[in-house]
């Protein structure tokens, strides 16, 4: 097999850096962040991004992603599977129900909170506009929040 050959074989879960692009196959592992299971993607920790990041967010029938803040960054959304609410702003007065195939836009300093109003599991494609997936979000009051 050619060096080529080598270089673009899958190696699932371990991001390839192929001198320009750089490719995660399959997705990497799960993990766990306030109430939402994410498949890794990429971000600076992985592929060395400066200023974005991307990954897959699975909340099960019911969940709820607890009320926070993304501090100085930007989110866009697009949700694969399911039927999802947001209450946002002051005191989370606002509402807006999303379902597969919706786009979603969240400003910078927004408070908001993510319900699972669906029977099945909520699958979002998230991409954010800095490099780091969740060191600039700040916990906003919840009454959910346990």
């Amino acid at each position: 097999m050619d060096e080529q050959s080598k270089t673009n074989q899958p190696s699932e879960g371990l991001v390839e850096d192929l001198g320009g692009i750089s490719v995660l196959r399959g997705g990497g592992p799960r993990r766990s962040w306030n109430g939402i299971l994410y498949q890794q993607g990429l971000s600076g920790k992985n592929a060395g991004s400066t200023h974005l990041s991307i990954n897959v967010a699975t909340v099960p029938p019911g969940g709820i992603a607890y009320a926070h803040i993304h501090q100085g960054f930007e989110v866009m959304l697009f949700v694969v599977q399911g039927t999802v609410k947001h209450t946002f702003g002051e005191n989370l007065e606002k509402e807006v129900i999303n379902q597969a195939g919706d786009f979603i836009y969240i400003k910078p300093g927004v408070p908001h909170e993510v319900f699972n109003i669906g029977q099945e599991d909520l699958v979002v494609f998230v991409a954010r506009s800095t490099a780091d997936e969740w060191d600039k979000i700040v916990d906003y009051p919840s009454r959910y929040r346990p």
